[in-house]
């Protein structure tokens, strides 16, 4: 273990200048940036909590001042980082707030002694904490007082909710003990109670460890919504603000009401900042207590908002990386947030980019041809459509990229590529924490060849379909959650026009829980149905036996086609880690790379025992109808803006309808790495395919995993989370 501060060499370093080249320079320069321990001072080196069952050792630390010194890389000690300075005063105090800590949380008997503080080497001590719990104090009863006067439905729905959070039988934990009293005062003022207030008192019985717990509410006079003002619009015109507001004068007081305000103001993109809140007198709870006749039923309510810039451009770039392809891209785009001077939000956003081909993850050979790439895409949002939260869309999407589908491709044939043209019209809708979404869709993909010959029976293909996208979040933090769940389901219906008729359905359930302040225990389910009509018939015996059953070539081409931009895939950075994106699934023949060959020739030259056989040609990934996806995964912190993961994935995609293949779960694990930026994180995942618990030796269709440096492992390098 590197230390810089007893380190020689580090010493030494400083008298040199950084070296920017050479063999050694990256290290040392890192290594010239050790930081050194104050005189006659001691860094601390580690601190250890013993004795704790109920409370997590890194909730434990977060209460005390004194820290560990982090260390660069989970490694190395300081290096880029100052040491965290042992002190016996604030070590002292540490105690006493633990102590508190535990007090907060229902231990009221906790004790907590320093049982060591232990030198290690020279400059560094080690702390250790020993605990003694005790029993925790435990909600023995709860009372709630002052509703006799309310309605019985009203009254027994704050009775309950008294109950929800901190019931009889629970550890009694203060937060809860405040929770529970704000929201028996939030039941009261979603009913019109504005002035609505609720004190507390809880009594200890320390020798049976027990707490009672009461209640006094005071609900005050029913109010109703009065004038509303908006302050701070400066250039935004105030009508569309209004509208999304919602709030009518004489209305029943809500503070739901008012959060929902708040929420579609914001939701326009043109603020900052939104303050929506009761203009309630001063004191006016402490009055309603004293005087409920005195307060007036009419409540103000005053809207404060910041503008932001109403255009903005974007400029960025990207890289990604894995088995596949590996491609650089810059991304460009103007937004104006007013365009029709209605809130109107207008956005074009360019993506170009170049394929380096064949390069990829992990041979990384030099490219002999560049694959242009790119998207360019439209949106036009218009605000309070029909309604006042209801918003309306119009998108368009022009694309250009090359299918790239074997990590070995055959240098025989074409380098296949479409040119793709999307439009879309609907309305979304967001209430709470549901969102919907209802919108038409047209897609004509046009297939072109960047080297080779384009197959002859290979057309334009036009998809057209209505979708229903629904998603009900509760996560606490939709970039990094910590805890809560998410759920979504996309419902689509192709056959209104265009050469596909199905129906397709996506269902997705995702799960996060805390099992500590930094530690978070991520589940993801995900299923896939697609009812296909018209298509899809040549899928089973095609990863069978390499042939299209009874269809002709010109048949086959099309089913192949459809399935390519229909059919149920697995694998990839954002599914099945271990193994590249769309590899889980049938495999087959894909006739229109080999141009010119009739069905029977292709079928022929693609027996296992043909000297034409190629991986490339005949074991591709071909879609299918039943998709299943389950990933587990641990998130932890490393060091500052660096994070890590531990996950297991499983998947499987069967070539039947309604088919679950649990014998074939693709089981992978591995880890990964995120780094923080201001456009996402930055990650890398490594997934190995477990020995053992994939598809049976004898199972057909399946194709050959790609090996990464030898080994059942996949590699990708890019930017988001996987979910």
């Amino acid at each position: 273990m590197l230390d810089c501060s007893r380190a020689r060499v580090c010493r030494r370093l400083h008298r040199f200048k950084p070296i920017g080249s050479g063999k050694y320079g990256l290290l040392l320069l890192g290594l010239s940036a050790c930081t050194s321990i104050p005189d006659r001072r001691y860094a601390i080196r580690s601190i250890d909590v013993e004795g704790n069952s109920a409370i997590g050792a890194d909730e434990i630390e977060e209460s005390m001042a004194s820290r560990e010194s982090p260390r660069f890389l989970g490694f190395f000690g300081g290096v880029l980082y100052d040491h965290q300075v042992f002190n016996r005063y604030v070590l002292e105090a540490d105690l006493q707030r633990i102590e508190r800590y535990y007090r907060s949380r229902g231990f009221y008997r906790a004790r907590v002694r320093a049982g060591r503080v232990a030198y290690w080497g020279d400059r560094h001590v080690k702390v250790s904490i020993i605990v003694e719990e005790g029993a925790p104090v435990v909600v023995g009863r709860v009372d709630v007082h002052g509703l006799d006067g309310l309605e019985l439905p009203l009254a027994t729905e704050c009775r309950e909710a008294s109950l929800l959070v901190l019931g009889v039988g629970d550890r009694f934990e203060e937060e809860q003990f405040a929770e529970t009293s704000e929201g028996i005062r939030r039941v009261l003022s979603d009913q019109g109670y504005a002035y609505a207030s609720v004190r507390r008192r809880a009594r200890v019985d320390l020798p049976r460890s027990l707490a009672s717990v009461g209640y006094w509410v005071t609900p005050g006079p029913r109010a109703r919504f009065g004038e509303v003002t908006i302050d701070g619009l400066g250039p935004i015109p105030e009508a569309p603000v209004r509208r999304a507001l919602d709030i009518t004068r004489g209305e029943p007081y809500s503070e739901s009401a008012l959060e929902s305000a708040e929420q579609a103001v914001l939701g326009l993109g043109v603020f900052s900042s939104v303050s929506v809140k009761p203009d309630l007198p001063r004191r006016g709870r402490r009055k309603a207590r004293r005087n409920a006749e005195a307060l007036p039923t009419s409540v103000p309510v005053r809207v404060v908002v910041a503008p932001s810039k109403l255009r903005s451009v974007r400029l960025g770039g990207g890289l990604h990386a894995d088995t596949l392809r590996t491609d650089v891209h810059l991304t460009v785009g103007w937004e104006h947030r007013n365009l029709l001077g209605g809130l109107q939000n207008f956005l074009i956003e360019a993506v170009p980019g170049i394929v380096l081909y064949p390069t990829r993850i992990p041979e990384l050979e030099a490219p002999d041809r560049l694959l242009l790439q790119g998207r360019v895409r439209s949106e036009l949002r218009q605000p309070s459509f029909l309604e006042a939260r209801t918003n309306a869309l119009l998108r368009a999407q022009a694309s250009v990229y090359p299918v790239l589908l074997s990590q070995d491709p055959d240098p025989g044939a074409p380098i296949l590529g479409y040119q793709d043209f999307r439009v879309g019209a609907g309305l979304e809708r967001q209430y709470k924490r549901l969102y919907g979404s209802l919108s038409h869709n047209v897609q004509v993909s046009r297939p072109f060849t960047y080297a080779g010959t384009l197959d002859p029976d290979l057309g334009t293909a036009i998809v057209s379909y209505p979708e229903l996208l629904n998603k009900l979040d509760f996560r606490d933090d939709d970039v990094q959650p910590h805890s809560g769940a998410y759920f979504q389901n996309t419902l689509q219906a192709a056959g209104v026009g265009g050469d596909a008729r199905d129906v397709k359905i996506e269902p997705e359930a995702r799960f996060f829980v805390p099992l500590g302040r930094h530690l978070t225990l991520a589940l993801r389910g995900a299923l896939g149905f697609l009812f296909a009509q018209n298509y899809g018939d040549t899928v089973a015996p095609n990863a069978a036996t390499g042939q299209p059953g009874d269809a002709t070539r010109a048949e086959w081409v099309e089913d192949v086609q459809l399935m390519f931009l229909r059919g149920l895939f697995s694998g990839g950075p954002i599914s099945n880690r271990g193994y590249r994106a769309r590899e889980i699934g049938p495999h087959g023949v894909v006739p229109f790379f080999n141009p010119g060959q009739s069905s029977a020739e292709i079928s022929g030259s693609c027996l296992p025992d043909s000297p034409d056989f190629s991986r490339a040609r005949c074991e591709l990934p071909l879609g299918g109808f039943t998709l299943w996806e389950a990933s587990i995964e641990l998130r932890f912190p490393l060091l500052g803006p660096l994070r890590g993961a531990l996950f297991t994935d499983a998947s499987d995609v069967s070539p039947e309808l309604v088919s679950f293949r649990f014998d074939r779960p693709h089981l992978s694990s591995g880890f990964g790495f995120r780094y923080e930026t201001p456009v996402g994180p930055i990650r890398l995942d490594i997934g190995y395919r477990i020995p053992g618990v994939q598809a049976p030796a004898d199972a057909s269709g399946e194709g050959v995993p790609d090996e990464t440096f030898g080994l059942p492992i996949a590699v990708a390098l890019g930017i988001g989370v996987p979910f």
